[in-house]
């Protein structure tokens, strides 16, 4: 039996730019594998896999130059068993700081029948024969049983121990096509651990056709491995590979579980701040968006609507969040205020915006927040400043007039109609009428309900936000008799919108022809948002 290796730390074998490359529909050029090489090496991976020389003239030169130029993480080239291809790997990798050979022949029945056409014992000879070249080079060298998971494992095994006693220092057991299920993948590496004999690192190279490539990769470390290859994002080919940052913040998180033979956690060296960034450098780069709920650095990944989690987080954060954003180069937990949020959230919101309301402010402010909720999905801190300053406009005024409901038809061959409902000493009166378009026919239908006629003035409506959802906000100044005043109104509906900003302002010239001010006076609800 092989005996176990001197450390418990975790390597991180990084591999976007080899196979997380091989993603169809991603192309890297060398400026750009520099780019992620430099910002891998920031992060803290212990090897980066380049890619692979002998593919193509270009692959070989962005192999080269991170050679050349990336310090602190060991610079590996893939290479096929042949003899030639190692050679080329080499070439390319040389000038690194430290070097690393990875070589690989298949031994699962159907490749090497209907791929290599080659005999079992071919296999074992080209395995041993591409080593021990290989390791004429440098002193790190690894292989790779390609489709490892579904080999014969007494074969797979001999295949090993000629590798192992021919110089590799690094068996990486591949599953290649994801077949592998947790149990059976980290049995099969235990397996591996007490046939084959020598000195070496047990590795694991998880594909997530299965969905269990992180799951697979953590079962290994379990049973001993202690190499994982793995992606930024989980690219790679077909489903991907394991995603890095999944097995870095499981093996850290997790410390209890994940611990080494002497009981200490293991560590993998990731510098888990830089995940983030990571992330998104290989996203913009690839042109491979990452999933809103993906795991640790999707936009959701530390993201809380529900009002209930949204009311734990903003006690204690770790009641829904069992890692620190901050950790992973997240920044802070996000409250996203939707139609699933609370009054908790809401109110925390507006306090860290610098908008301090309470009382009947407050509940009136929450409840139209709930009433545009169902219309749009996220509103930003933009729609909650244009929504308190309507609603904190219309408390001010203590408007005689509150809108119910808006109905509006319209077209090219039809006359634009409105009709609206306000709402007034607890009875509610409904008017209809046309006009030159809807915005128009309800103003005309709030003039009849209100008996208040005058002329408007000024009329602006702009978007909050971008989108086709974006609230539209309606600002204009009304004139009864000398005195005018400003109506503000929030809406996802631009009639909707205006109907409110009209009333609003008829609401005031009410207010102050009942208290006798200022005639000349304008008032604007705009600066009652200036808290």
């Amino acid at each position: 039996m092989a005996e176990a290796t001197s450390t418990d730390r975790v390597i991180i074998f990084d591999t976007t730019l080899r196979d997380g490359e091989q993603s169809p529909g991603i192309s890297l050029d060398q400026g750009e594998k520099l780019e992620i090489a430099e910002q891998l090496a920031r992060l803290g991976v212990d090897y980066i896999e380049a890619g692979f020389p002998v593919a193509s003239q270009g692959d070989f030169e962005a192999v080269q130059a991170i050679a050349r130029s990336v310090r602190g993480p060991v610079i590996c080239g893939l290479s096929r068993t042949s003899l030639a291809d190692v050679d080329r790997c080499w070439e390319a990798i040389e000038a690194a700081e430290h070097t690393r050979i990875h070589t690989f022949i298949a031994t699962s029945e159907t490749h090497m029948r209907h791929k290599l056409r080659m005999t079992p014992d071919q296999v074992k000879a080209e395995a041993a024969a591409a080593v021990a070249h290989a390791r004429g080079y440098t002193d790190d060298i690894e292989f790779s049983p390609e489709d490892a998971s579904r080999s014969d494992f007494d074969f797979m095994c001999e295949v090993l121990q000629v590798a192992v006693d021919a110089g590799a220092t690094t068996l990486n057991i591949p599953d290649t096509v994801g077949y592998g299920i947790p149990e059976e993948y980290a049995n099969q590496l235990r397996r591996i651990r007490a046939k084959v004999s020598g000195d070496y690192v047990l590795s694991t190279h998880c594909h997530d056709d299965l969905g269990l490539a992180v799951a697979n990769s953590l079962a290994a470390v379990r049973a001993g491995a202690r190499q994982v290859e793995c992606t930024i994002n989980g690219l790679g080919e077909r489903a991907g590979n394991a995603a890095m940052e999944e097995v870095v913040m499981a093996i850290k998180t997790r410390a209890d579980f994940f611990a080494g033979s002497d009981g200490i956690p293991l560590d993998t060296g990731i510098r888990t701040e830089e995940l983030g960034r990571t992330s998104r450098l290989v996203a913009r780069l690839t042109g491979y968006a990452v999933q809103y709920n993906k795991a640790v650095v999707g936009r959701n990944a530390f993201a809380h609507e529900s009002g209930i989690h949204q009311h734990g987080v903003l006690s204690e954060r770790t009641t829904y969040e069992i890692m620190d954003p901050g950790a992973v180069g997240a920044g802070e937990s996000q409250i996203v205020l939707g139609k699933h949020s609370g009054r908790h959230a809401f109110a925390d919101t507006l306090a860290k915006m610098g908008l301090k309301i309470q009382g009947d402010a407050l509940n009136a402010a929450f409840a139209r927040f709930k009433e545009l909720a169902d219309r749009k999905v996220q509103l930003t801190e933009a729609d909650l400043e244009a929504l308190v300053a309507e609603e904190l406009g219309e408390t001010v005024a203590e408007g005689t007039y509150t809108l119910v409901a808006v109905e509006s038809a319209g077209g090219t061959a039809t006359t634009p109609t409105t009709t609206v409902v306000l709402a007034a000493d607890g009875k509610e009166r409904t008017a209809t009428c046309e006009g030159d378009g809807m915005v128009d026919a309800a103003c005309k239908a709030i003039r009849e309900l209100t008996g208040v006629d005058g002329r408007l003035t000024d009329y602006t409506v702009t978007s909050v936000t971008g989108g086709v959802d974006a609230l539209a906000d309606v600002a204009l100044q009304f004139e009864v008799d000398g005195l005018r005043m400003s109506g503000r109104g929030l809406s996802t509906d631009v009639v909707e919108a205006s109907a409110r900003a009209f009333l609003n302002a008829i609401n005031r010239i009410l207010r102050a022809q009942g208290s006798g001010e200022d005639r000349t006076k304008v008032i604007r609800p705009g600066s009652l948002r200036l808290l």
